[in-house]
């Protein structure tokens, strides 16, 4: 069997969207059942609550995690409130105690993602395992890593899987927390189009502005649901306070959102004639993009010839600069425009470094 071939029933007993929410970190049992009891009187339709028992940090001396004993208060959870419950799992021993404690729904972190070793050690613990699943994609953005995950928890047996897009770091200061990277789980989505895919806006925002959005964008674009960090109390959460959203606001975010119909049917014809007017543009846009890959190559032959430097930082300054103006002149995002020059500057020198 391979991972095209998983039929991922867990995801059927789930109203869409799929709403994973609770805390970043298990604080204590008040917490827990505080936040628990008003994601539940809110009304809002979240089948599965969440907590980090187990807290990997950036740097040594914060706050780590209550360790097991918070597993406890996981349980007393779905007794009390009904929800099923889930957690993260870095290890061998997160594992062992995360089973021994029934939990519903387990996931692997970035951090955990992007080390195969890890990720290993986690699947070999899980071999057999008939619990869900949930592999987060690596904090750096490699598509094969998030994908090697999922493979090695396979050859374990594990087959009831799904994703998290929670973003991807970068040195880069942008609006996101971590960039979404939207093409890269798309990328996913197109060759595992049956593995259940959910989108963490908590993490991509990294604070609580923009959560909405964010959670739209990923439904727009066919994903299973969302998990969104909910607090009792979040300006005094132990961790990622910033991210953080109270039972009630979270209520009202899930009331606000909107699936999407991925059913074409009766817009079928429509649809083709804009697709191939795409697709003529598309063909249009390789054949003007070859062209100057050729005039690259050439000035990339009189620099060599001349001994001049490939990397001319006025010259890029005038280009984009020039980008951004025509951007703003015809109404189109001088952000994208900035992204695409970005990736034809780059490919130009690539092309002029081997010359």
């Amino acid at each position: 069997m391979n991972l095209q071939e998983l039929e991922n029933s867990w995801i059927k007993e789930f109203q869409k969207p799929l709403i994973i929410a609770g805390p970043c970190s298990a604080e204590s049992e008040m917490q827990m059942l505080e936040t628990a009891e008003r994601i539940k009187k809110s009304g809002a339709n979240v089948p599965i609550f969440r907590a980090g028992i187990w807290k990997p940090r950036t740097k040594p001396n914060g706050f780590e995690g209550v360790g097991v004993i918070g597993l406890n208060w996981l349980k007393k959870v779905r007794a009390e409130y009904g929800f099923k419950i889930a957690t993260e799992i870095a290890n061998a021993h997160h594992v062992e105690a995360a089973l021994e404690a029934d939990v519903d729904i387990l996931w692997i972190g970035a951090r955990s993602t992007v080390n195969p070793f890890t990720v290993q050690e986690i699947a070999e613990a899980l071999k057999g395992t008939e619990k869900t699943v949930l592999v987060k994609n690596p904090v750096n953005p490699d598509l094969a890593l998030w994908i090697g995950a999922l493979e090695r928890l396979l050859v374990q047996n594990v087959k009831n899987l799904g994703v998290i897009h929670r973003g991807f770091s970068t040195y880069q200061k942008t609006k996101y927390r971590n960039v979404p990277n939207w093409q890269i789980a798309l990328d996913f989505r197109n060759q595992f189009p049956n593995i259940p895919m959910i989108v963490d806006p908590s993490h991509i925002c990294g604070s609580r502005v923009g959560l909405a959005d964010v959670a739209q964008e990923a439904l727009n674009l066919g994903y299973d649901g969302a998990m969104i960090e909910t607090h009792c109390n979040p300006d005094e959460a132990w961790s990622d306070a910033s991210q953080q959203i109270t039972p009630e606001v979270l209520s009202e975010l899930i009331r606000n959102l909107k699936l999407r119909n991925l059913d074409i049917s009766g817009f079928d014809d429509e649809m083709g004639r804009h697709r191939t007017l795409i697709s003529e543009l598309d063909s249009q846009l390789i054949e003007i993009l070859a062209q100057r890959m050729k005039i690259s190559e050439k000035i990339g032959t009189l620099k060599k010839a001349n001994n001049i430097a490939i990397f001319q930082p006025e010259r890029w300054k005038i280009i984009t600069e020039y980008a951004v103006q025509k951007a703003g002149e015809i109404g189109m995002s001088a952000e994208f425009i900035e992204k695409v020059f970005k990736a034809i500057h780059e490919e130009s020198v690539d092309i002029q470094n081997k010359v």
